[in-house]
């Protein structure tokens, strides 16, 4: 059977109907990718949380190792060095913060209740008493709605009392001991029946809260283990990695060398960059803070020092408790616009001076792409870790959508 070639218009719709399709089954199937990793990361979280941290900390470390390997020191003393200084700081840093961070967090705390007293009460007020413009938009919407009717239902009448006499309790037969003993191991064995499942069950809870107790505390102390060895065999690891792909040689392995090596590029450059970055932002939420008089300025600093590791995200979670922590404290509007003005202070002093200092463009993505893929990440991958690994991701996907279909090679 002959058909006739399709016309130039003919041939143009197809294309487009088939580059329409082949799009939709690679989303299709990003969308099953990510899914199932952020499956093998809830998986896997015990084994891989350990390795991400230390990797973390290898990779903000490994500058002061090379520095002290060229200035002709040994790398395992140089570590061994960085390793003794690090605990040093921590310990004087936690020497002098935990107390306070202890103190505001259990003053936070005793006063959760009274400043939820003091919101109810303050909303109770406004709705007794909202505010002129308020008040006018409620009564122009009574004037200009449709009046009601003045229909008033019927009275239900009430229910028809009887004058029927309480039914009295059977009387029983008195019971015998005999009756009485069987009664009460009936009712031992009813008990104790019921209660062997629950203390079963509660052992079990128990158990499995003790199993992951015990995996965090394995996993805090292998990170170090981890640390030194990641730094220790850097350059082992750099110079024979491509060996172990399962790939001969040949061009093909040239582009997945050149993949793996951006992607550990950008993966060093974000939280190497992001960490510090964290650390800047802690610290001037916390000066700020303090200079605002806000109760509880260490902790929105420490606060700030795990979240704004998630960019934007992080910062607005910073920002929306710190304004109603000085709302509830304080009780005014100055306050709160204060909080305000500190958070904005510090998003423009990383925005013009830290980041471009820390991270320059080695991430290269817009604001905006960095916001959709943090949500993205935290929905499809899950949580903390997900917002986190959204970004380098993403970077990494934007070096392969430049390789191979924006630009030519």
């Amino acid at each position: 059977m002959n058909l006739p070639p399709p016309t130039p218009k003919q041939a143009r719709v197809i294309w487009f109907a088939i580059t329409t399709f082949a799009v939709a089954v690679c989303m299709v199937l990003l969308a099953g990718l990510l899914w199932g990793l952020g499956r093998v990361l809830n998986l896997l979280a015990p084994v891989l949380w350990p390795l991400a941290v230390a990797a973390v900390i290898a990779c903000v470390l490994d500058p002061v190792v090379d520095f002290l390997e060229h200035r002709k020191v040994p790398r395992t003393a140089g570590i061994l060095f960085t390793f003794l200084a690090g605990l040093a700081l921590l310990t004087v840093f936690f020497w002098i913060l935990t107390p306070r961070l202890v103190d505001e967090a259990g003053q936070l705390l005793a006063r959760v209740p009274v400043y939820t007293q003091h919101v109810q009460k303050k909303v109770s007020a406004w709705v007794a008493a909202p505010p002129k413009q308020i008040r006018w938009m409620f009564l122009r919407n009574e004037l200009l709605s449709p009046p009601a009717t003045n229909a008033v239902a019927p009275p239900v009448p009430p229910p028809a009392s009887t004058n029927a006499p309480p039914l009295a309790p059977a009387e029983g037969t008195p019971e015998t001991p005999e009756a009485w003993q069987q009664k009460i191991i009936e009712s031992l064995t009813g008990w104790v029946t019921g209660l062997l499942p629950q203390t079963a069950n509660w052992l079990r809870k128990g158990l499995v809260k003790l199993t992951s107790l015990l995996g965090i505390f394995v996993g805090l102390g292998l990170i170090p283990v981890y640390v030194f060895y990641f730094l220790h065999e850097k350059r082992g690891i750099q110079s024979k990695w491509t060996d172990y792909l399962p790939v001969q040689d040949s061009r093909f392995k040239d582009e997945v060398v050149f993949l793996l090596s951006a992607i550990q590029g950008y993966l060093v450059a974000f939280f190497r960059g992001q960490v510090l970055v964290a650390t800047c932002d802690a610290l001037l939420y916390t000066i700020g803070f303090l200079a605002i008089g806000l109760h509880y300025a260490f902790l929105l600093g420490m606060m700030a020092q795990v979240l704004t590791l998630i960019p934007f995200v992080g910062a607005m979670i910073i920002c929306a408790t710190s304004v109603v922590l000085a709302a509830v404290q304080f009780q005014d509007a100055f306050h709160p616009l204060l909080a305000l003005g500190v958070f904005g202070v510090v998003q423009a002093v990383e925005g013009l001076v830290i980041s471009p200092k820390i991270m320059g463009d080695r991430v290269g993505l817009h604001p905006l792409t960095i916001l959709i893929a943090v949500m993205v990440g935290t929905t499809l991958l899950g949580g903390l870790l997900g917002g986190i690994l959204a970004i380098p991701l993403t970077a990494v996907l934007r070096v392969v959508m430049f390789r191979y279909i924006w630009k030519k090679r």
